[in-house]
């Protein structure tokens, strides 16, 4: 399949939100450029291949169960339901940042229970713990992405697969009780917990909250990446506040400092932060870094 957007696709940036570096199993980019994406869809599991040909256009191709899903969701998950037009630049640092990004759109992969397993494995711990557990849970409890895919592509492990996994396991992939019920109880529920793409929005958000262990943060996410979601802002996160403070004021900011400086981006807020990240701003570091524990030794 070929499809031309209407608009310049920047498939790092628009992809950026769902990769995890070397931890990232289920999405990846090889030596020759294609991005591939192993994905469970309501359909089934599916992987899918995208690679930007020098005329604009993306070429993609799909495989498995979920093929035709995927390739049906191409355009949405880079960007064309992404709608910036009501977005008004309230500080000269993000209307720059707008400027030199223009290839930066919110995509929607138009599912939920890939991330949602990715979010709560990255609460309430760093991103090297995260990413960690996830590589782990990918790679023994996964399957292999349908298809010509590389050998190391895995499609995430399904909520039948983690309900299934006896208290060992779980450990060995440095998961501890608290993520590891909040797994459990949302994959009770998976079915039920897609229908928050259709909803969208806070709607869709509190959908998810309904689960025990799934808050503001974690919903937003969510959110963030199964539907696009521009005002679904991180609230909670460890590094955002005082990044959007020190770009936007020069200053450490908490959530509600954050919270009522981005006011005026409402129903963009998260489109304005996006924009931040684009432009390389980041957590000035305040105090030690925080010490790596391995729920394995424990």
């Amino acid at each position: 399949m070929f499809w031309r957007p209407a608009f310049e696709v920047d498939l790092g940036r628009v992809l950026g939100p769902l990769t995890r570096g070397r931890g990232s199993l289920n999405i990846f980019t090889d030596e020759r450029g294609i991005t591939w994406l192993a994905s469970n869809t309501p359909d089934g599991p599916g992987t899918l291949a995208l690679r930007k040909l020098t005329d604009g256009r993306i070429e993609a191709a799909a495989w498995g169960d979920g093929k035709d899903r995927l390739l049906t969701g191409v355009p949405a998950l880079l960007g064309a339901n992404d709608d910036d037009s009501g977005f008004v630049a309230h500080h000269d640092v993000v209307a720059r940042a707008r400027r030199e990004n223009p290839g930066l759109r919110l995509g929607s992969t138009g599912v939920v229970w890939d991330w949602l397993v990715l979010a709560v494995l990255e609460q309430k711990v760093t991103g090297k713990e995260a990413i960690r557990s996830w590589a782990e849970l990918c790679r023994r409890f996964g399957a292999r992405a349908p298809g010509p895919a590389p050998e190391r592509l895995r499609v995430p492990p399904t909520p039948v697969a983690l309900r299934s996994l006896p208290d060992w396991h779980w450990h060995g992939a440095g998961v501890d009780i608290k993520r590891r019920t909040t797994l459990i109880n949302a994959a009770r529920v998976a079915h039920q917990l897609e229908r928050a793409v259709e909803l969208g929005g806070r709607e869709g958000r509190m959908l998810l909250r309904h689960v025990p262990g799934i808050g503001v943060w974690t919903a937003a996410e969510i959110a963030q990446r199964a539907w696009g979601d521009p005002d679904a802002v991180s609230f909670g996160d460890y590094n955002i506040p005082s990044m959007v403070g020190n770009a936007l004021l020069g200053a450490k900011l908490d959530d509600e400092g954050m919270a009522e400086l981005l006011v005026p981006y409402a129903p963009q807020r998260q489109r304005a932060v996006r924009y931040l990240e684009a432009a390389g701003h980041k957590r000035p570091r305040f105090g030690p870094r925080i010490e790596l524990r391995d729920y394995r030794a424990m």
